[in-house]
């Protein structure tokens, strides 16, 4: 065996290593456009409200603060399971009365305590904010949150 790489050695090695690379991206890129998940993980149905509810929270940058799912900041509590932890996952008139309740008493003006800033949400805004977090609720996270307080 030579101890020096001839060029046409290495040119070997470049196009049969980009061959083998281009093959492997072709048959992953197969692979997953055939085995593509065409269904929501919720067990709810994903709604007109439920999708306009994923843009107040979009538009209110609410992930700057909290996080939804484990994805976001983590100086606010983690509400992908909130309304579960407010007993309202069942009720969405209840959720929506408890989450218009919130809204409204923000900033709480609590010394020492994180405030969170008054949105001036329209019912119209904070319903469709509700109806997105109880559909994020029943998101099969497989066990996120790890713990009841998120």
């Amino acid at each position: 065996m030579q101890d020096v790489m001839t060029k046409s050695m290495a040119r070997n090695i470049f196009y049969g290593g980009s061959l083998f690379f281009i093959l492997i991206f072709l048959g992953l890129s197969w692979h997953s456009h055939r085995h593509i998940v065409t269904k929501s993980t919720a067990s709810m149905p994903l709604t007109e409200s439920v999708a306009a509810g994923k843009r107040v929270w979009e538009n209110n940058a609410c992930i700057n603060c909290h996080t939804i799912l484990g994805e976001g900041a983590y100086f606010a509590p983690e509400v992908g399971n909130v309304m579960t932890r407010w007993g309202v996952l069942d009720d969405p008139e209840a959720a929506f009365d408890v989450m218009k309740g919130w809204m409204e008493a923000q900033p709480t003006g609590v010394p020492g305590r994180r405030q969170m800033p008054n949105f001036d949400l329209s019912d119209e805004e904070i319903r469709d904010l509700t109806n997105f977090l109880i559909w994020t609720d029943h998101i099969d996270a497989q066990g996120w949150p790890p713990n009841d307080a998120g």
